[in-house]
């Protein structure tokens, strides 16, 4: 099958949810994958920052095929000992005393929310439920996750909303300090905001509100769904800044494709859950237990996050080097980068393919580029070129 063929038969089974690109992603390997037609691309999206260690790694499959020979899943209600390796490794490296598993980013963050809450319900202080969020941050896709999203176009049509959420404004402390109240509980925020641009928090920002919760009794919530688990060159993006977080929660990349997300927890915010305050029937089962202790062995290795900042370097480098005067900025951390500009760039991610660059945008005007953590010094050269040929042919 084609390409089209494959167009035409998605269209008529799947669910419209998605604005498609017309390739079918068939296979990969490294950092390249090839779609139905044959055609090869060199890819910079990695999965939406998820193939952390490109597709099919041969370090994963191996500890993949090994753990489905042995088990698949045998519930939460037993102890899974690749489920406590996982979690031992995740609390060392954040400092933090406990960790919950799940299945994606929007549950890991919709626990961290209950969590807040609950905590403050065991406290005596039932009336302690709002959380204060961001304009343009993003968060999820359930219902609570959705409506802590700072971006009222994935809001509309599913009101009425969860209530007890409170908006400020990224980057700026005042806007965050006009709406504690009796009733705040805690705040959640990305420490690199992903698709509302690739707005890294500034360290001034990050400590006022560190500052905040401290002087206020506020939970610190951090959603690392997207930046976390190396992308920002450090394991945690919270590493880059002097926090202490309550709840840090992550996804994506933190299992190399398969599907789980977690959230550690402090050890004050962990005696907000008791047995049957939360759970997730497949989180963190053996399967992707066993390949998240590999992935997250790689990734932590302090020569592995050096790689990933030298190609940061030189990819951001090559992006402020590029030739188009509709570029305004070029910004981000590690490889997680943003390039914005004075135009949508939709149009511009389809010139990139056609170019064999799979890329991606971080809303409307922001091109996002979040390649695998072990992209090589040639294949970033080779992704500037096809930048600037796609920039070209951008008329």
């Amino acid at each position: 099958m084609k390409n089209l063929d494959y167009q035409q038969q998605g269209e008529k089974v799947i669910l419209n949810t998605y604005a498609r690109f017309p390739i079918a992603a068939v296979r990969g390997k490294g950092a390249k994958v090839w779609d139905a037609d044959g055609k090869e691309y060199l890819d910079f999206l990695a999965g939406i920052a998820v193939c952390s260690l490109g597709h099919c790694p041969d370090e994963l499959i191996a500890v993949l095929n090994e753990q489905a020979e042995t088990l698949w899943h045998a519930s939460n209600l037993y102890w899974l000992p690749k489920q406590i390796e996982l979690a031992e490794k995740l609390t060392r490296l954040s400092g933090m005393s406990k960790a919950f598993f799940c299945n994606s980013g929007a549950e890991a963050n919709e626990a961290a929310m209950k969590l807040a809450r609950k905590y403050f319900y065991r406290q005596g202080q039932p009336d302690r439920y709002e959380i204060i969020v961001f304009k343009h941050s993003f968060h999820g896709r359930t219902l609570a996750a959705v409506t802590a999203t700072g971006q009222p176009k994935y809001q509309v049509g599913f009101g009425p909303l969860p209530e007890g959420y409170l908006y400020a404004d990224y980057n700026d402390l005042e806007s965050v300090k006009k709406l504690i109240g009796p009733k705040t509980a805690a705040i959640l925020l990305e420490p690199i905001q992903g698709e509302g641009g690739i707005y890294p928090g500034t360290p001034e920002f990050m400590a006022g509100v560190q500052q905040l919760c401290d002087e206020n009794g506020l939970l610190l919530l951090l959603d690392e769904v997207q930046c976390g688990v190396g992308r920002s060159g450090k394991f945690f993006a919270f590493q880059h800044y002097d926090l202490h977080p309550d709840v840090v929660t992550m996804a994506k990349a933190l299992a190399g494709g398969m599907p789980i997300g977690a959230m550690v927890v402090s050890q004050r915010a962990s005696s907000g859950f008791m047995p049957g305050d939360h759970a997730s029937t497949f989180g963190g089962n053996p399967l992707v237990s066993a390949v998240g202790c590999k992935n997250v062995e790689i990734i932590s290795n302090p020569s592995f996050l050096e790689q990933v900042n030298a190609r940061s370097r030189q990819l951001t480098e090559g992006l402020r080097l590029l030739k188009d005067a509709r570029i305004t900025e070029v910004r981000g951390q590690g490889l997680m980068i943003g390039v914005a500009f004075t135009e949508e760039v939709r149009p511009l991610v389809t010139h990139c393919m056609e170019q064999g660059l799979l890329v991606g945008n971080a809303g409307s005007q922001v091109l996002r580029l979040v390649p695998p953590l072990n992209i090589t010094e040639s294949d970033v050269n080779a992704a500037l070129e096809k930048i600037q040929a796609a920039l070209a042919a951008w008329k």
